[in-house]
């Protein structure tokens, strides 16, 4: 869902500088996410983008800057009152950060446990809501993590990420590892959630379809800095890293797009196929 410049910003960054020992990752970002949109992050290896990601869901202290987050400034909260700002936000990290002796309704009970209090009865149907919600069957849910696919890991992750109702849903990599089709099902479940929930997205991705497929806009974290703009705009640009990324040989499928066209089948799989062995 495209946003306009009426939705209000749930994520805000300012001046963001990030510094470990003499190297600098970034140095002056500036970001504004607009609710319901889907922002996907991209950048070169050692850029910062789980790095941002992680700073902004107070994870990862930056060295300078300001960090908002649905209104609040992160890093001028306490940490009871981040934790309560956290109930906000759904995280999915790139190895589904499962635990490996739950089960996935398990798994997907944790942040209730933590945070409602609520009968057992009631956690396990919300829990059963939610691993339904995700694509897998019933039967996942008396699952230990060693049991699944990696596609259905990050499915059961992503269901775990769902549990509290989060307004804003932070992906890292979520195609990683999948085959296209898989990587394909997934963008589709991701941006048919979006739109019937009304989520805003945060996804960090290499993955140029899903670039090309469910991101409204995108940040490319170039020269320590952040560029926004759609698929297009960053296809017009003569950054020279933007460029071989957008029009080098894995960018074929996406080329001419404008970001919401849509892309013939043997194309897209050639295409992912490419991504996912890079």
């Amino acid at each position: 869902m495209a946003t306009g410049g009426s939705d209000p910003i749930v994520i805000k960054i300012e001046g963001l500088r990030t510094q470990f020992g003499s190297q600098v990752v970034h140095d002056g970002v500036d970001l504004e996410v607009r609710r319901g949109e889907v922002l996907g992050v991209v950048g070169g290896s050692g850029s910062g983008k789980s790095v941002l990601l992680r700073e902004i869901i107070g994870l990862l202290r930056p060295s300078a800057g300001r960090v908002e987050l649905l209104g609040e400034d992160v890093w001028a909260l306490s940490e009871t009152e981040r934790q309560r700002l956290n109930r906000r936000t759904g995280v999915l990290f790139q190895d589904g950060a499962l635990f490996s002796s739950l089960t996935v309704a398990e798994n997907v009970q944790v942040a209730m446990r933590e945070h409602l209090k609520l009968p057992q009865t009631m956690m396990d149907e919300l829990a059963a809501l939610k691993i339904a919600m995700v694509g897998l069957p019933t039967e996942a849910g008396g699952k230990v993590p060693s049991e699944l696919s990696g596609g259905m890991r990050k499915r059961a992750g992503l269901a775990r990420a769902l549990a509290l109702d989060p307004e804003i849903l932070f992906l890292d990599e979520p195609t990683a590892g999948l085959d296209p089709i898989g990587a394909a099902a997934f963008d589709t479940l991701i941006r048919s959630l979006q739109r019937s929930l009304g989520l805003t997205v945060f996804m960090v991705t290499h993955d140029l379809d899903s670039l090309a497929t469910i991101c409204d806009r995108v940040a490319a974290l170039v020269d320590k800095r952040i560029r926004v703009g759609t698929m297009a705009q960053h296809m017009a640009d003569d950054h020279p890293w933007l460029r071989e990324y957008f029009h080098g040989p894995r960018a074929r499928a996406v080329a001419g797009l404008d970001g919401r066209s849509e892309v013939p089948p043997d194309v897209r799989t050639q295409a992912a196929a490419e991504g996912s062995r890079a």
